[in-house]
Formats: C-alpha cells, sequence, structure tokens
C-alpha cells in the first residue's frame, strides 16, 4: 500500500491509498473511465459557453479547455485501440452526480457554482493522474499520465480565475469551502470499480 497523496489546492481530503491499489489492478478500467472522464470535461466547457455565450473571457479560455479536452480523449482512445480495448460505455460513480446536484439553479449562483464545480473536478484529475504516474508500474502509462499533470492543473486554474475575474473573492473563497467539502464527501465511499472520479 502507498501512502496518501500531498495535498492538492483546493481539495480537502487527499486520495486514500485504497483508490490507487484498486486503479492499479484494474488500469484497463481506469483507461475507459479516463476516456470518459475526457470527453465529460469538454462537454463541461462547451455547455458553460453555451449557456454563458456573452462572458467573453469565459468563451475564450473555455473553448481552449475543450479543444485540449478532445485532444486527451482521442490520446486515451489511441491507447484504448493500441491495447485492444473497445470503448464501451461504463455504469457512472455517484461522484459527478453528487457535485451536479450542489450547484444551485439561479443566476449568478448557478454560474459560480458550476465554475467551482468543475475546478474541484479538475483539481481532483491533477491528484490522481499524478499518482497513476507515479506508480503505475506501465511505463508508457505513468508517462503518459504525467504528461497531462499540468493540463489539469491549468485547467483547474482556468476556473478558478473566471470565478474570481465574475465574483467578489470573499464569495467565491466561502462558496469553495462548501462545494470542496461536498466534494470530499463525494469522493470518498469506495466505488466497486477504480472510476478517475470515485
Amino acid at each position: 500500500m502507498v501512502p496518501a497523496s500531498p495535498p492538492i489546492r483546493f481539495l480537502q481530503s487527499p486520495t486514500q491509498p485504497a483508490w490507487l491499489d484498486l486503479a492499479l489492478a484494474n488500469l484497463d478500467e481506469i483507461l475507459l473511465d479516463h476516456a470518459h472522464c475526457e470527453r465529460k470535461a469538454a462537454g463541461v466547457a462547451l455547455n458553460l459557453i453555451c449557456r454563458y455565450p456573452s462572458t467573453v473571457p469565459l468563451v475564450r479560455s473555455l473553448t481552449a479547455i475543450a479543444r485540449e479536452e478532445l485532444e486527451h480523449f482521442d490520446q486515451v482512445n489511441q491507447i484504448l485501440l493500441d491495447r485492444g480495448i473497445a470503448l464501451r460505455p461504463l455504469v457512472p460513480p455517484p461522484y459527478g452526480a453528487a457535485l451536479k446536484a450542489q450547484v444551485r439553479r439561479s443566476e449568478p449562483d448557478r454560474l459560480l457554482d458550476s465554475l467551482l464545480v468543475a475546478a474541484l473536478i479538475e483539481a481532483r484529475s491533477h491528484e490522481r493522474l499524478g499518482l497513476l504516474g507515479q506508480h503505475c508500474p506501465d511505463v508508457a502509462l505513468a508517462r503518459f499520465y504525467r504528461s497531462l499533470m499540468a493540463s489539469e492543473a491549468r485547467h483547474y486554474g482556468v476556473y478558478w480565475v473566471l470565478a474570481t475575474t465574475e465574483f467578489d473573492r470573499d464569495q467565491v473563497e466561502q462558496r469553495l469551502e462548501t462545494l470542496a467539502q461536498a466534494e470530499s464527501e463525494a469522493h470518498s465511499p469506495q466505488h466497486p470499480q477504480p472510476p478517475i472520479h470515485s
């Protein structure tokens, strides 16, 4: 069993070693889930662009993120193809739905919560891909995961900057604390399969 991961900005609790043990024992499932995560991340960025098209900094920043997420999706799909694994649907873990339920429905609260939830998910991705990059016994896969870490860190930084640009800093930090607690609770239960976000 490996030590828990070091603290990551925004996250209130680290991923526990049990997740990494399960992930390393099921790398094919991790790759499948990772592909779906990249697709969903691109969708999140595009949905925000469609919902807030007049917010120029958001549109420009999230267009770049959506493009990069789709590139990552393509890269993971190529790895799946090389390993003879067909892309197929997976039962989603409750993590995403639990965080989506925290997003308030009225504006401008909806925009703030959407940006912060996206930031938290990207922060968790950064942490877990870093763990895989450090501990994966497959050298090529480990290198691939390490190559994505900077992108994930940049993405959660972009969502944070957008939030603090559109809203008062104190308001953002107060809401982040609440949502980060919800994220911590959502990722803690052990899912039967080892998704990137469990």
